[in-house]
C-alpha cells in the first residue's frame, strides 16, 4: 500500500480526492491537511510515501511547502494537485522539487497513476503541464513574462500583498522580518513597473496569480 497525504484547503475536495485514493485498492490515505503548516506537521508525524499538495494554502502556499519538505525530505515525492495551469505555477513547482504536476479536472483521471508513477521514482505531468514547459524552453529568453524576473519568494509575497495580506502576516509566514518584506515590495515595485499595492493587485488578476 502506498501511503499518501493530502494538503488541501477544501473538506470536499479532500474527500473527494480520498474516495479516489482509497478505491484504487493499492494506496491508502494515512493524513489529511487543511493549510500548509499543518502539511508540514503531519508529514512529519505520519511518514508518507507521496505527498499531493494544493498551491493555494492558507498559512503556507504550496511552494513553500515543497521547498521545506524537499529540504527536509530530499527522496519524498510530491505531487502537485491544483487548479492553477498558469506557467509561473507549474515551472516554480518543479523547481521547488515536485515530482509531478496534476490539475483538478484531470484528478478523477489521472491522480492514481499519477501518485504510482511519483512513487517509483518517475514524473508525472499533465499534456497540458509538459506543453508549457517544451514552449517555455522552446521560446528560450524570447517573450518572456515580467514574472519570469521575479524570484520564488517574490512571486509568494506579490500574491499575499495582491489578497490584502499586511506585512506583519507576511513576515510571520515566511519566517522573515517586516523590513524584508518591505524591501520584497520595493523590488516588486521596480521590476513590475508599478506604483502601488492597488496596482500590484491589478496585475496579480490580470496575470491570473489571483482570482478577481
Amino acid at each position: 500500500m502506498i501511503r499518501v497525504l493530502l494538503a488541501d484547503d477544501h473538506s470536499i475536495v479532500r474527500d473527494g480526492l480520498r474516495r479516489i485514493v482509497e478505491e484504487s485498492g493499492r494506496m491508502e490515505v494515512v493524513a489529511e491537511a487543511k493549510d500548509g503548516h499543518e502539511a508540514l506537521r503531519k508529514t512529519r508525524k505520519a511518514s508518507p510515501d507521496v505527498v499531493v499538495v494544493d498551491i493555494s494554502m492558507p498559512g503556507l502556499d504550496g511552494l513553500e511547502v515543497i521547498s521545506r519538505l524537499c529540504s527536509e525530505y530530499p527522496d519524498l515525492p510530491i505531487l502537485v494537485l491544483t487548479m492553477h495551469e498558469e506557467e509561473q505555477y507549474i515551472v516554480r513547482a518543479i523547481e521547488a522539487g515536485a515530482k509531478g504536476y496534476l490539475t483538478k479536472k484531470s484528478a478523477p483521471e489521472q491522480l492514481v497513476t499519477a501518485i504510482r508513477k511519483v512513487y517509483d521514482g518517475f514524473r508525472y505531468l499533465t499534456e497540458e503541464a509538459a506543453e508549457v514547459l517544451a514552449l517555455r524552453l522552446a521560446r528560450g529568453t524570447e517573450g518572456r513574462s515580467p514574472l519570469d524576473s521575479l524570484s520564488t519568494r517574490e512571486l509568494q509575497v506579490l500574491r499575499r500583498l495582491a489578497l490584502g495580506h499586511t506585512n506583519r502576516e507576511i513576515a510571520s509566514a515566511y519566517n522573515i522580518s517586516i523590513k524584508t518584506v518591505d524591501t520584497y515590495r520595493f523590488r516588486l515595485l521596480k521590476k513590475l513597473g508599478l506604483r502601488n499595492n492597488a496596482e500590484l493587485s491589478r496585475f496579480a488578476i490580470q496575470n491570473r496569480l489571483i482570482e478577481a
